[in-house]
């Protein structure tokens, strides 16, 4: 008279497995993809703070603010925008912008050193050179050019 049903529910473990194996596979084919889009923004947004630090180190000399030149310290890890023609820390008006881990800063400017600074009356570097922003151990890297003009440019 009556029938009992039998209700299957729950999956297989075939079913488990399958799931399981096509996760892995695009997590293994999606991963490295990320971890290169993660790196080329850190290299992307370190040179844009640095682009924007010489920028507005140009542009407060040229506005005189405060009756003084401004100019860009480079640290590995980050730079500081910094008021005069020399660079000193510790200093309250220093500004520091610190750059992103893992990407380091490494500079090569006419006459050595770390420090650049613009002048007063036309707003030009008393360096040009470049600024190498790198990922070690990433073969990508971002190259930003100051020049003569005292305009800052970036690969």
């Amino acid at each position: 008279m009556f029938k009992i049903k039998k209700n299957k529910k729950g999956f297989t473990v075939i079913e488990l497995l399958i799931v399981v194996t096509i996760m892995a596979l695009l997590i293994a084919v999606v991963l490295p993809g990320f971890s290169s889009f993660r790196k080329s923004q850190i290299l992307s947004n370190s040179s844009e703070e640095i682009l924007s630090s010489l920028s507005r180190a140009r542009s407060e000399t040229l506005a005189s603010v405060s009756s003084s030149e401004y100019g860009v310290h480079f640290d590995s890890d980050q730079v500081v925008i910094f008021k005069g023609t020399i660079y000193t820390t510790p200093n309250s008006s220093n500004e520091i912008i610190k750059i992103v881990s893992p990407a380091t800063i490494s500079n090569n400017l006419s006459g050595g050193g770390n420090d650049v600074y613009f002048s007063k009356l036309y707003g030009v570097p008393n360096k040009t050179g470049t600024i190498l922003v790198s990922i070690p151990g990433y073969s990508t890297t971002k190259i930003i050019t100051i020049l003569a003009s005292g305009v800052a440019s970036s690969n």
